[in-house]
């Protein structure tokens, strides 16, 4: 059973209220629909990751985990100040913490990195979960120590979002390093958020082979469905912007094209996240 290890699901505004800081008023997109667009290609396993949009509030995303079941794993955003019942997250099915540092917001800054970092390592460690990094790579290797002392497994979001950084450079090295340690994880998802092509859906092969090289194991594939709008376009609370126009079926074509093994596939979207997410072995 293979494993959509990045996507997030959006509840009408009516009932899921969004944050009043959010940049733009996201659409609804039904776990219904992507669990169709998946079946195809043997997906029937999906990890829901919270979006900045809901900010602490995990509603929408636990309900989701419910109707799953087995199926389904979260990636929270916890209050970790205030935290919620992490027991109860736990039994439906979340697995990790999730800490932002990309998706733009009217709030104040969030404290450094590595601070918020080791209260959510604390918080999920007692539970066994991982903490999922979103955060330019500049930001991510400001912070490489502190990662890579990590008491509990790390999954960085999006290949790093090396921008334009390219495997040799000084920058990818240190973000190849970091995955050289075997607590670290990297979510294979989104080249768009990387590529001058806002629509782009072919992981770059020259990142695609570095990574493999270095964590074949600990390389899990996410559409990042639904594709949130440029942040150019995302200009006020108030405004709908529509989703990114990229057909589910592209994406995960253009990555398996790109693998070009049945081996590896199986081992990215099946093997992988059964570890990762303790997902039943069947």
């Amino acid at each position: 059973m293979r494993c959509d290890a990045h996507v997030h699901i959006v509840g009408s505004a009516d009932r899921y209220p969004q944050v009043p800081t959010r940049m733009f008023l996201a659409g609804t997109a039904e776990l219904a629909t992507v669990r169709r667009r998946a079946a195809p290609y043997g997906i029937s396993r999906f990890v829901i990751v919270q979006p900045s949009f809901y900010g602490t509030d995990n509603t929408c995303l636990v309900e989701c985990l419910d109707s799953l079941g087995e199926d389904g794993r979260g990636i929270a955003v916890i209050d970790l100040n205030a935290p919620p019942p992490l027991a109860d997250y736990a039994r439906r099915g979340v697995r990790g913490v999730r800490l932002n540092l990309y998706s733009p917001t009217q709030e104040r800054a969030p404290a450094p990195l590595p601070v918020i970092f080791a209260a959510a390592a604390k918080l999920g460690q007692p539970l066994g979960w991982h903490v999922e990094v979103i955060a330019p790579l500049p930001v991510l290797l400001g912070c490489a120590d502190a990662l890579a002392r990590s008491p509990v497994p790390v999954v960085i979001d999006h290949y790093g979002l090396y921008g334009r950084a390219t495997p040799d450079s000084r920058d990818g090295q240190g973000l190849l390093d970091l995955l050289g340690q075997p607590h670290v994880w990297i979510k294979l998802s989104a080249p768009y958020r990387m590529s001058e092509d806002p629509l782009e859906t072919r992981p770059d092969p020259a990142w695609l082979a570095a990574i493999l090289a270095r964590a074949p194991d600990r390389c899990v594939w996410g559409s990042d469905w639904p594709q949130v709008p440029l942040h150019a376009t995302q200009t006020g609370s108030s405004v709908a912007v529509p989703y990114r126009e990229i057909p589910y079926e592209r994406l995960i074509g253009d990555f398996l094209r790109e693998l070009n093994s049945t081996a590896l596939a199986d081992r990215i979207l099946q093997d992988n996240p059964a570890r990762l997410y303790g997902f039943p072995h069947l």
